[in-house]
């Protein structure tokens, strides 16, 4: 658990980097990214580096259709006008709800409503938790019907 939770913390700080290095390649940049967390933090074969390239390759690849998933729960709003750290956890939350499926759904939501509570602003924690309950919800009906 420690790992999972140490990782998500790196791959929110790394989503909010990626914001500002975003006219290099996906690729390039996550392997950028862990590789030079490998030699300023971590051994090489650490399983948190695993668990971080893990998750943020799949938050960027999928970062379209998790940004429509968002989209469709914060009307009124776009998604680029949220909170650059909310954005991002909302985006990795929704990645593991739809993603990652051997993440208990209440897991992922409560990792990222912990996440919005150390580095998001005081209403970020309700926000993140809502607008994931609702993302959740709609999964459980599409299994439904």
């Amino acid at each position: 658990m420690v790992i999972r939770r140490q990782g998500r913390e790196i791959v929110l700080q790394l989503l909010y980097q990626y914001e500002w290095d975003a006219k290099k390649g996906v690729r390039e940049l996550v392997d950028g990214y862990v590789h030079e967390l490998a030699m300023r933090e971590f051994q090489e074969d650490d399983p948190v580096l695993e668990f971080v390239f893990e998750w943020l390759s799949g938050v960027l690849e999928h970062r379209d259709d998790l940004d429509l998933f968002i989209r469709e729960k914060t009307k009124g709003w776009r998604v680029s006008r949220l909170a650059l750290v909310d954005r991002n956890i909302l985006r990795l939350g929704v990645f593991e709800l739809y993603y990652r499926r051997d993440i208990p759904p209440k897991v992922a939501i409560n990792e990222a409503v912990e996440l919005a509570k150390k580095f998001g602003s005081d209403e970020s924690s309700a926000f993140i938790n809502g607008i994931l309950d609702a993302v959740l919800k709609d999964m459980d009906e599409m299994v439904r019907a």
